[in-house]
């Protein structure tokens, strides 16, 4: 896929994801639940998936708090959910919601930098599963329902290749790898249809898996995720279609920030 630098501030204009239903997968993580009050603040009902119910209706009452459409929790553990479980998500959302206009993949799970050959087979293969097996399971799921919408975004988070790439990043770095070799097929399978297919990748974000790689006081590249947050939510709408196929490079901060 074709990357892209943001040269400019890329957020969502006002309503304009007005009447979509949008699905964040790792709502309750940095850059989603960020990125849910940005969808939500423009005009989505959102749907919060991830996997511990009481930060997530945290977020569903910031999301009524900001004049968002209702919301909705769905639980799901990726780490243990089978392709039932995925294809039962892909069941309510139709039953409950009728339709799906958007998937924001920001869910991850990374432990801890370490060498290869010290790494549990168990955390080898969790890394694996979640980070790229999950996401693959979700998207396989809820493609048939975004195929429904006349004009549908899937937009995945993606970690810096150049990072992950390279010593004890292990199970998280190799599935990152895949995970964008996965979004690079569906954006060329994907090319002529009704959904559009974008990769994100943030600046260094503050979180709670990047403080498991990096110690806070020493890493001063690290920002709020609310850029990455309104260029996700921007690239769920109708406005993400110039970027259709495309990774947008948010590592460079756009002239006058």
């Amino acid at each position: 896929m074709r990357r892209i630098p943001a040269d400019a501030a890329l957020a969502p204009a006002p309503g304009s994801l007005a009447g979509r239903v949008v699905l964040v997968a790792g709502a309750a993580g940095a850059l989603g639940s960020c990125a849910a009050l940005e969808a939500g603040a423009a005009g989505a009902t959102v749907v919060l998936l991830g996997r511990k119910v009481p930060p997530l209706e945290r977020l569903y009452d910031r999301l009524l708090a900001v004049g968002a459409p209702q919301p909705a929790i769905y639980p799901l553990d990726l780490a243990g959910a089978s392709p039932d479980d995925h294809a039962a998500l892909a069941d309510a959302l139709a039953r409950e919601c009728g339709r799906l206009d958007g998937l924001l993949l920001a869910c991850a799970h990374f432990a801890a930098l370490a060498p290869f050959d010290l790494t549990p087979p168990a955390e080898w293969l969790k890394a694996l599963h979640v980070n790229l097996g999950a996401a693959g399971l979700l998207l396989g799921a809820c493609l048939p329902l975004l195929k429904r919408s006349a004009d549908a975004a899937i937009v995945v988070a993606l970690d810096d290749p150049a990072t992950v790439g390279r010593a004890y990043w292990g199970g998280y770095g190799a599935a990152q790898h895949g995970l964008a070799g996965l979004l690079a097929i569906l954006a060329d399978e994907l090319e002529h249809g009704p959904v559009r297919v974008h990769g994100l990748l943030p600046p260094p974000i503050r979180s709670a898996l990047r403080a498991r790689a990096w110690i806070a006081d020493r890493d001063p590249a690290a920002e709020d995720p609310a850029r990455a947050a309104a260029a996700a939510a921007a690239l769920l709408g109708p406005g993400g279609a110039p970027w259709r196929g495309a990774i947008v490079d948010l590592r460079a901060k756009p002239h006058g920030a």
